[in-house]
């Protein structure tokens, strides 16, 4: 029998929307897409990656676990902003990534959404 935990952040749309902040199954942990406020591309994708690496730490694991990075983003052109602050972070861990641009994401503001997939 697999072994899941499902763990929080305790956002409101957590149960209105039903999602998990992070899920670990076994060995394996998914986290969610997320996003944070910040100025530009740059400081968002710093603060999500942050979140995501305090997640993964309530699961035992860290960000040299991560073996697969999921970026969108709402202006692909400025991929540099969002590379730049993606390699401070895992320019030696170098997981297999994606970065897109989509037409929106769920608030005018966001400008990047990350998920994350971990293996431990």
């Amino acid at each position: 029998m697999k072994e899941i935990k499902r763990i929080s952040s305790g956002a409101e749309w957590e149960d209105i929307v039903g999602y998990s902040r992070a899920v670990k199954v076994d060995n394996i942990i998914e986290v969610a897409g997320t996003t944070a406020p910040g100025a530009d591309e740059y400081e968002q994708t710093l603060a999500i990656i942050k979140i995501a690496e305090k997640v993964l730490k309530e699961v035992g694991a860290d960000l040299s676990n991560v073996v697969r990075t999921r970026m969108y983003c709402t202006n692909i052109a400025n991929w540099e902003k969002i590379g730049k602050a993606h390699g401070e972070f895992f320019r030696e861990i170098k997981p297999a990534s994606t970065m897109v641009e989509v037409s929106k994401l769920i608030s005018p503001e966001i400008l990047v959404e990350i998920e994350f997939s971990a293996i431990v």
